[in-house]
């Protein structure tokens, strides 16, 4: 391995050290969690309502938006006493989803194809919590001429149809009738919630200016907290600029300031996303996401706290439809809503994502749902990767051993030119060595770099798979998650709480190349410069930490990588490159090229060394005078 090749490498390492430092949060938790799935939902005991006071004064909606508060008293009547909140369930063969009156919300939604990794592990038949009651909410604030209108705590009257429920606020008074709140839910087929906003009675002033108001805490649903924490944040879909979202790793607030087609509460491996079929207007909207802080209730059990507050557009009919989707960020069907959800995967930027959706996610996919195993679908990845970039490897050990050849040649020139004033004799010196003798330096450097985009792809892609979640392989029980051969019951800084053997054997094999090819390192001759040996033997040791509560699927897709690139450059060098026909076919050419008879031509970046080798000397003679 020559010197730019080692850079490759230190290059790469660097990258993923980089990828690791920039995902940590900034709050560190400490996992506590406890298990947080429940079986079934049984509707509450219907409960006596107090009467409400519609006061805008004193509505929480005021401090959302106190520009919308009139000083005028708001006249509309007091609920009837007596209106009971009641719970109502529309189940289908995806989704159990609980509303109540009380607001007219979405209280608590339960996925059934799925399980939290607590009862995973417990072997539990229980469905997976998004949310229950009391984490989620989502009502209407609607200025009129006598004030705010927040349905936050109003007590509707219901309505159950099919798998429906209609939901009526009525607001008629005397001096106004046929006034209403209509909110009606309706649950198909499939993971979408149908979701109707009618308003009735109302101005066009306050049609346009009436907003939805969605807050949630999603709850805890893979192993580890705060590895849940690092990829959960909002995501949204603008009508102009396109895909954004808030950061992974601290709280951040946005004001939005062009139209909205949907918004995501997006976690790991599912997401909750509204989107409006007329969209959501810019005026007034925000969106913000909050981290838990130790010692708060949500801190151990809850990701993230999420809001947003958006302007709705109303038809003809005065009613905005919505469609909320509840389910998993797998990303074939996410991709089969056609509205661009799949944007929210974690797939990497630029040329690393278009690696991961065109070429790493088709053949995973293909060997999934082919009936291989996630981890035997990671094992042939790998091989068909490696098989691909086998020309690549090839043209970097063929390099390697010519640089390896021609290093006593190398040294002796480093050894003839010492001095710094020197370095242009020395560089055009061993340009011409390795053009006589048919070797380049940069043949080791365009290779690995060209291995690189994959290589940090895959960093990316496996973390984000879903169908790697909760598929056990060998020892580890969840390749979504760390694999852990000892857990030690307690935090041991910087290492963890717990010994991932497939983050050894990655650490292991990555030594072992790094020994093979240590030989073939060039130590730098300039004082001040780090020992290139000792930074390549480094890197090895840190994966230990980096990746001990990564996902087992990326530490093994790394190690089997390794250990291929092993056995692929003992081939190459035992079966099909033999050094010493190597070594004479090079000494062969270079002697033809010293023998050969007429001017030599030299290369552009020949000339151009000499030409500032001469200046150079022109400046030192006239330093002398």
């Amino acid at each position: 391995m020559d010197k730019n090749t080692t850079i490759g490498l230190v290059l790469i390492g660097l990258a993923l050290t980089l990828f690791t430092v920039f995902n940590q949060p900034k709050v560190n938790p400490k996992q506590t969690a406890k298990a947080n799935s429940e079986a079934s939902v049984e509707p509450k005991k219907p409960t006596k309502a107090s009467p409400e006071k519609n006061d805008a004064g004193k509505d929480k909606a005021a401090a959302v938006n106190p520009t919308f508060v009139s000083k005028k008293p708001t006249t509309y009547p007091a609920p009837v006493v007596g209106v009971e909140t009641q719970d109502f369930v529309l189940q289908n063969e995806n989704l159990h989803i609980t509303l109540n009156n009380k607001g007219a919300m979405v209280s608590k939604v339960y996925l059934k194809k799925y399980k939290s990794y607590d009862d995973y592990v417990n072997k539990k038949d229980n469905s997976l919590c998004l949310f229950k009651q009391g984490d989620a909410q989502n009502y209407l604030i609607i200025p009129t001429e006598n004030g705010i209108v927040s349905t936050e705590n109003k007590v509707f009257t219901a309505k159950r149809k099919g798998n429906g429920v209609t939901f009526t606020y009525d607001l008629s008074s005397p001096t106004q009738k046929e006034k209403s709140i209509v909110i009606s839910y309706a649950l198909e087929k499939g993971n979408q919630l149908k979701y109707d906003i009618q308003l009735n009675g109302f101005s066009a002033s306050s049609k346009a200016k009436a907003q939805l108001k969605w807050t949630a805490s999603l709850r805890r649903t893979e192993r580890k907290l705060k590895e849940q924490r690092k990829i959960s944040t909002v995501c949204y879909d603008q009508a102009n600029d396109g895909f954004d979202y808030l950061s992974e790793s601290s709280d951040d607030y946005d004001k939005i300031s062009d139209d909205v087609n949907w918004v995501a509460y997006k976690q790991s491996y599912f997401s909750s996303i509204l989107h409006p079929t007329l969209g959501f207007k810019k005026d007034r909207g925000s969106i913000q996401v909050k981290n838990f802080e130790e010692g708060q209730k949500k801190f151990n059990t809850h990701i993230k706290e999420m809001k947003s507050l958006f302007t709705l557009k109303f038809n003809p009919d005065n009613k905005a439809t919505c469609l909320w989707y509840f389910g998993s960020n797998e990303y074939k069907q996410l991709l089969s809503y056609h509205a661009d959800y799949d944007d929210m995967l974690n797939y990497g930027w630029g040329l690393f994502r278009w690696i991961n959706l065109y070429a790493v996610h088709p053949i995973f996919d293909f060997l999934i749902h082919n009936g291989v195993g996630a981890g035997l679908a990671i094992l042939f990845l790998t091989m068909i990767l490696k098989l691909l970039l086998m020309p690549v490897q090839w043209k970097m050990f063929v390099s390697s051993v010519k640089m390896r050849i021609l290093k006593p040649e190398i040294e002796d020139i480093t050894k003839k030119y010492p001095d710094k004033d020197q370095a242009l004799k020395k560089q055009s010196e061993m340009m011409s060595l390795y053009k006589e003798s048919g070797a380049s330096p940069l043949a080791g450097c365009v290779p690995m770099l060209i291995q690189m985009p994959i290589l940090i792809a895959v960093f990316r892609f496996f973390p984000a798979s879903f169908e790697l979640r909760q598929q056990p392989f060998l020892w580890a029980e969840d390749l979504s998650s760390f694999d852990s051969i000892w857990d030690f019951g307690f935090n041991l800084w910087p290492y963890g709480d717990h010994m991932s053997l497939f983050t050894l054997l990655m650490s292991g094999t990555t030594l072992l190349y790094t020994f093979m090819n240590s030989g073939n390192v060039q130590q730098p001759t300039q004082p001040g410069m780090p020992n290139m040996k000792v930074m390549m033997y480094i890197f090895p040791v840190l994966m230990i930490f980096f990746f001990n509560d990564y996902s087992a699927g990326l530490s093994y897709y790394y190690f089997i990588s390794t250990l291929m690139s092993i056995l692929i450059m003992v081939m190459i060098k035992k079966f099909f490159v033999n050094e010493d026909k190597l070594k004479v076919k090079m000494m062969a050419k270079k002697q033809s090229a010293k023998t050969d008879a007429g001017p030599k031509k030299k290369s552009k970046f020949q000339e151009r060394l000499e030409e500032m080798q001469r200046k150079s000397i022109e400046v030192q003679k006239n330093k002398k005078k």
